[in-house]
């Protein structure tokens, strides 16, 4: 392996372990619940969201991709005027869709 992979290699490493995705004050006040969970509730959309599951043909830990999908899914959700989103697709590569509620009673 030639220097410059090897650079490259330790900086996909080190990134690895940070967070791309920031959530946002809006999106700090949006739970996330199952469908069983959804009662009194408007549904006021849907939202597909995506990220780079992989970098540089290296895949991301599966659990960092869920949870800043999760964190996209929220900030999304509040940008609609929601206050809670159901998860309704699996994550296929990097990318998850997310039914958005306004609900009446928390």
């Amino acid at each position: 392996m030639n220097k410059n992979m090897v650079l490259i290699v330790i900086s996909i490493l080190l990134v690895g372990g940070c967070t791309w995705v920031h959530i946002s004050p809006p999106g700090e006040k949006v739970r996330v619940v199952s469908s069983a969970e959804i009662i009194g509730c408007e549904k006021i959309g849907v939202t597909t969201v995506s990220l780079l599951a992989e970098i540089a043909g290296i895949k991301r830990s599966q659990r960092k991709v869920a949870t800043e999908l999760e964190t996209l899914g929220r900030n999304s959700g509040a940008e609609m005027g929601g206050d809670t989103i159901v998860p309704v697709s699996d994550i296929i590569n990097g990318e998850q869709t997310f039914e958005v509620y306004r609900c009446l009673c928390r």
